[in-house]
């Protein structure tokens, strides 16, 4: 595992610190269950534009709704699909069209933003099913493996990782990498940052966390390797890119799942960012961190699909 703590000092920018404070300021520390229509409406009101540059097409991506985003000069051979996070019960493309958009835009490879179906709705695993069908609609209209890369963010991470699992145990042909942003990997949330880092974590407390869990999975799934990765024989995934940041509650959920693929023989890269909080790269356009982060995944991908 190459281990990098990202930059090389630990002062954030003073832009970064203002959006912390307001993310902080609506920090969720309540055991109480889920407003699942107040959590879905506040996650929509974060929504917005793609950049100028880079254009969308909805398309049916084996019956999975999805968003082709490309740039006019895209490399129209290489697609990185895309799962956005929510906690399995919320999100959007609409909600995370900047991430998305400026990924498109500064790799220039197509996005696929997949909206795959939501908890408590569609428990699990048709999140998992979901994201399989968007790879397959992938290889069925083109794209070669070796050209396609995954990636998403929070719990679109932990699906990122429960896709390429499902893939391999259905040995289908793997794409060429993945990458997970602040990911939630770990259903029984036993990481050692979930206490170390609560009240360091502006953006999710560690109490609502079960709440949201409950909604997505059954007592008897917390086990299950596509809900929780950690549980997971990683033998034989493609390279890995893990970014999180060090004030996180799911910290520790990359550190783990980096150090046990690694022992499997998978080529990881865990990239920890100092006073980042969950999912930075989302405020892209508002700090410089989110842009670099951001520079970074396409940096990975680019390396990793055309070796």
């Amino acid at each position: 595992m190459r281990y990098l703590w990202q930059q090389e000092t630990t002062l954030a920018s003073p832009e970064y610190h203002r959006i912390r404070e307001i993310i902080a300021s609506r920090r969720n520390s309540s055991d109480r269950p889920v407003n699942l229509e107040k959590f879905r409406a506040n996650m929509e009101t974060t929504a917005r534009d793609l950049p100028a540059e880079v254009d969308g097409t909805m398309i049916d991506a084996g019956g999975v709704p999805a968003e082709l985003q490309v740039t006019q000069d895209a490399a129209t051979e290489n697609l990185i699909i895309y799962f956005h996070g929510g906690g399995y019960i919320g999100g959007s493309i609409a909600t995370h069209r900047n991430l998305t958009g400026h990924l498109a835009l500064r790799s220039r490879y197509g996005v696929l933003s997949v909206e795959y179906r939501l908890a408590p709705e569609h428990a699990h695993p048709a999140a998992v099913e979901d994201a399989v069908t968007s790879y397959q609609w992938a290889l069925a209209n083109g794209y070669e493996p070796e050209n396609i890369a995954l990636a998403g963010d929070s719990a679109g991470g932990g699906l990122t990782a429960a896709c390429l699992i499902d893939l391999r145990n259905k040995q289908l042909p793997l794409p060429a990498a993945a990458v997970l942003i602040s990911p939630w990997l770990d259903m029984s949330l036993t990481g050692e940052s979930m206490v170390t880092n609560d009240e360091k974590d502006s953006s999710i407390s560690a109490i609502s966390m079960p709440r949201t869990r409950e909604l997505f999975i059954s007592e008897d799934q917390m086990k299950d390797p596509l809900a929780s990765p950690l549980e997971a024989d990683l033998g034989g995934l493609p390279p890995l890119l893990l970014q999180v940041g060090d004030e996180e509650i799911l910290l520790s959920d990359s550190e783990r799942f980096s150090e046990k693929a690694t022992t499997s023989g998978v080529d990881v890269e865990l990239r920890i960012w100092p006073e980042m909080f969950h999912v930075w790269h989302a405020c892209v356009g508002l700090f410089e961190e989110a842009s670099l982060a951001i520079d970074e995944m396409t940096q990975f991908i680019w390396e990793k699909t055309n070796s």
